[in-house]
């Protein structure tokens, strides 16, 4: 499926990661929730578009870094927390059983899921997406609480659909694209991606 006519064929780039974020909010009631997502990598704000898309009431979004909490605020997070730093801000979500309908674990850290847990709410829901992480997770808090914890891997008949909504701007991922850089300089540009201080999402133009 062709991008729009007018649009920015740079923005077809963010269809397969769009995909795996629309994959994954499918495995969990969106519309009218209080999200959490936890990491802000490419799918971590991906995730935040995808959920605002699927009528979120709320989200939130954590990681260790302030530059990718910078750019899940410009794609529409209501806030963002560095939990390196402001740990006890989310405290407060953990109290009267919890806060949060939904949690996305898209770090792929064993302690991030872990401490997801505290601040779902009874019968919530854990969507866990990063991966190679061995998490350790407390079966009584899954069981009395009544959470449900689900694995989202890739994605299945939403890359249509993710390319559909670049491609009408429904869904805008244009203030994700942090650097481009010429064919030239591609030992820079995979240098750039590989440091979350510096960039979000980098494309080579060959041009």
């Amino acid at each position: 499926m062709p991008l729009a006519k007018g649009s920015d064929p740079t923005a077809g780039a963010f269809a397969e990661p769009l995909a795996v974020t629309l994959h994954a909010v499918a495995h969990a009631p969106i519309y009218g929730s209080r999200v959490l997502i936890m990491g802000a990598g490419p799918i971590g704000t991906l995730l935040v578009l995808a959920a605002r898309f699927a009528g979120a009431r709320e989200v939130v979004v954590t990681d260790v870094q302030d530059r990718p909490l910078q750019y899940a605020a410009k794609v529409g997070a209501d806030r963002t927390i560095n939990v390196a730093t402001h740990a006890e801000a989310m405290d407060g979500y953990a109290a009267n059983k919890g806060y949060f309908d939904v949690v996305f674990e898209a770090a792929g850290q064993g302690a991030t899921v872990a401490s997801a847990l505290p601040v779902i709410k009874p019968r919530g829901t854990l969507v866990a997406v990063g991966q190679g992480a061995t998490a350790e997770l407390s079966m009584s808090v899954i069981v009395t609480k009544e959470i449900q914890v689900k694995g989202s891997f890739r994605f299945d008949t939403e890359f249509a659909l993710a390319v559909d909504l670049i491609g009408s701007g429904r869904i805008d991922v244009a203030p994700l694209l942090s650097n481009t850089l010429p064919l030239a300089e591609a030992r820079r540009a995979f240098e750039l991606a590989s440091d979350k201080s510096q960039s979000m999402k980098v494309q080579i133009a060959f041009d």
